[in-house]
């Protein structure tokens, strides 16, 4: 997906400025003018991945707007932009969150840099945060990806479903993200903190099963030289998620149903029993119903673990998520494999868009792995994706730029300077890209104002907000005496005419 900046700066100018060099990287650009205007979008809910916040505004400061923004729990990061420079002001702004900054003004270098920089450390965080909540058992369902109406029915089934202890079935295709559900349940309970622990039915040997769910005592068979705790002991406290539970041998459906009526385990070998305090969560990718009917599931286990079914729905069924899934991957992955991949092309994400993804959002996950493996541009290009789209990698040869296309060249300061003074008529940069002195660019306005205004100086002094002997002054300081005199003859010129 295309990363949004908003830039914050007074200076309408220097807002093209930087939407010049940024949307030519390939950037979506959102302005405010103001402090008050930034807090109001960010409030607002609008799109905004990363912020470029001048620091001297009329009004609500640059300072004030970043304490503000962190008072109000935005985490956006931000990149503060100051033409002073002075040590103070950078250290007050990065102590008020600030992850960067920069001297206007920067080229557009610098300014890339930065903001690449910035959505990398941000997503090295969210990574971080993602992996602190999934080891401690606190992931919720504000934590999944997606906003599909599918998505919010299973969000908001799920997080009535966590506030009691009510055994849930989840079914959905192989691959759909039921484990992610089963966390995110536990996570919203009053269990959330306290043991998750997962176990693949389908894939313990038969002969084990019943071991490695109840556990076993020292010598109870041959090889059991040492005692064992059981998934079930494992999880006391807990949520046990019992993946694929219909591949359960029947022997030991009949051990399962008796620990979740009584509560309690018997381990193999041992001669007393054991109270466990679990919550069950299972999965299953087959039609639970049908095999009741056809022998392979115990009907009586069937209705102990289906007290409160839910359907995880297939990608195909949720297609608006996968730009939202495609983000998710891309940052996490741009971590594990330390690449600063931006996002997907438009023709990229089209195609995905449309794909009907059989293997689901693992399938997805796979393919963007292998993509941010092999990525050497920005954006991901169709050809990154070869199994799916059927487009072959070009030769190296072949690529004029790593993304596969011309080379996008930045703007020199130069030419940033000529396209926004075609339309200025007083130019606050030099042809270098630097602010002109304050003298200079006065000159150029009452010399434009006396032209403006046929050289009326009443309106001219009225304009620009001075007195008429203080206009006067600074015409005769200015060497304008040429430029009025020729004003004031038009004007004589014009009244006589009139008259």
């Amino acid at each position: 997906m295309t990363k949004t900046v908003l830039v914050v700066d007074d200076d309408p100018t220097q807002r093209r400025l930087i939407q010049s060099v940024l949307e030519r990287d390939g950037f979506a650009v959102a302005h405010a003018e103001s402090g008050e205007a930034a807090i109001a979008r960010l409030q607002s809910g609008a799109a905004a991945d990363i912020v470029l916040l001048d620091l001297v505004m009329p009004g609500m400061s640059g300072q004030d707007t970043l304490k503000e923004m962190r008072a109000r729990s935005f985490t956006t990061p931000v990149i503060v932009v100051t033409a002073t420079g002075g040590i103070d002001t950078v250290v007050q702004a990065m102590q008020s969150g600030a992850c960067d900054f920069f001297i206007k003004p920067a080229s557009p270098e610098r300014i890339i840099v930065s903001i690449r920089n910035a959505l990398s450390m941000g997503a090295l965080k969210g990574e971080v945060d993602r992996l602190k909540k999934h080891s401690s058992g606190r992931m919720t369902f504000a934590d999944m990806v997606g906003d599909s109406p599918a998505m919010t029915m299973i969000k908001r089934m799920g997080e009535r479903a966590a506030k009691s202890s009510i055994p849930i079935l989840i079914t959905g295709e192989s691959g759909v993200g039921k484990e992610v559900i089963a966390r995110a349940v536990h996570g919203s309970s009053d269990r959330a903190g306290k043991p998750f622990v997962a176990v693949n039915c389908g894939a313990i040997p038969e002969n084990l099963v019943e071991s490695i769910l109840f556990g076993h005592e020292k010598g109870s068979f041959t090889g059991a030289t040492d005692k064992h705790v059981g998934k079930f002991q494992e999880a006391n406290g807990g949520t046990l998620f019992l993946d694929e539970v219909g591949e359960l041998p029947l022997d030991t459906q009949v051990k399962l149903l008796r620990a979740l009526q009584e509560s309690e385990i018997d381990p193999v070998g041992s001669k007393r029993s054991i109270k466990v305090d679990v919550r069950i969560v299972s999965a299953t990718n087959r039609d639970p119903a049908q095999a009741v009917k056809d022998g392979l599931f115990r009907e009586d286990l069937f209705y102990r673990l289906n007290v409160f079914p839910m359907e995880a729905p297939a990608l195909r069924d949720r297609r608006e998520d996968i730009p939202a899934l495609l983000d998710h991957f891309v940052r996490r992955f741009n971590v594990e494999e330390g690449k600063t991949v931006v996002g997907a092309s438009a023709e990229t994400l089209a195609f995905l868009t449309a794909y009907d993804w059989p293997g689901n959002v693992r399938q997805l996950e796979n393919a963007v792995y292998r993509a941010i493996v092999l990525a050497d541009a920005p954006y991901l290009q169709p050809y990154d994706f070869p199994a799916i789209s059927g487009v072959a990698a070009p030769p190296p040869e072949a690529l004029a730029s790593p993304s596969g296309r011309a080379p996008v060249q930045l703007p020199t300061a130069e030419q940033l300077v000529a396209e926004m003074s075609a339309d200025a008529p007083v130019r606050i940069l030099d042809n270098r890209g630097h602010l002109r002195t304050l003298e200079e660019i006065e000159r150029d306005l009452i010399q434009l104002a006396i032209e403006i205004y046929a050289g009326h100086m009443s309106e001219v002094a009225r304009r620009l907000g001075i007195g008429r002997s203080t206009l006067y002054r600074k015409v005769r300081e200015q060497g304008l005496d040429d430029v009025l005199k020729g004003s004031e003859d038009e004007a004589d010129g014009s009244e006589t005419a009139a008259a």
